[in-house]
């Protein structure tokens, strides 16, 4: 899908509220996804220390999804930011504050594949790109904080790592953006001028056709 052309907006204070919005309320959703995380460590037993990679997509997806709803550069990246400081100041995360080092990583990681389009196409194939590029920027994070490619399993843990982005994140975002959309909540952010654009195109398209 490419967006139709609705004229380049500056970030408005508008986008600024719900961008804040959404980093806040992921930020106790990511605090609660480690209690999860503590929870499946057990259950994998063994394997648990993958536990991590098999959750990670869900600690990402705000970026794609801000991405999609306010159709700016930088949004991805500062979302992540956002919701992590939540994370660390007021639901003290174990993490500390690296884990602000993580969300901007993880963010620009999400950020490279709408990047690559430059905010222009949002189809599911970018959607998994960005799920795909979160995932490699968290891993490469993850062999030099904690020296993964050197590690038994490694094999198995970018396998986990590259599915977790693709489905937490990727799909993820994908769906929630697009059950929003049908609310109508978003009808005054990009997605849904964009959204509006694009129909009097397909009515047209389908009026053609039965002519």
């Amino acid at each position: 899908m490419t967006a139709p052309a609705t004229g380049r907006r500056p970030i408005t204070l508008h986008d600024l509220v719900l961008l804040a919005v959404l980093a806040v309320v992921f930020g106790f959703l990511y605090w609660a996804l480690v209690q999860v995380w503590g929870w499946l460590q057990v259950v994998m037993g063994p394997l648990g220390d993958l536990a991590q990679n098999v959750l990670v997509g869900g600690w990402m997806v705000v970026a794609p999804l801000a991405i999609y709803i306010v159709r700016k550069p930088g949004v991805g990246i500062l979302v992540e930011i956002i919701a992590s400081i939540v994370e660390v100041i007021f639901l003290a995360s174990p993490v500390g504050p690296m884990l602000i080092l993580v969300g901007f990583i993880q963010g620009a990681g999400a950020e490279v594949a709408f990047a690559a389009t430059r905010y222009r196409r949002y189809g599911w194939a970018v959607f998994i790109a960005s799920g795909v590029t979160a995932a490699l920027a968290n891993l490469v994070l993850g062999m030099v904080r904690m020296g993964w490619a050197g590690q038994e399993l490694f094999e198995l843990r970018v396998i986990f790592q590259l599915a977790s982005g693709v489905l937490l994140c990727g799909v993820l975002a994908k769906l929630i953006g697009d059950a929003l959309l049908r609310t109508g909540v978003l009808d005054n952010y990009a997605i849904g001028r964009a959204a509006q654009a694009q129909a009097p195109v397909e009515s047209s398209s389908g009026q053609s056709s039965d002519g």
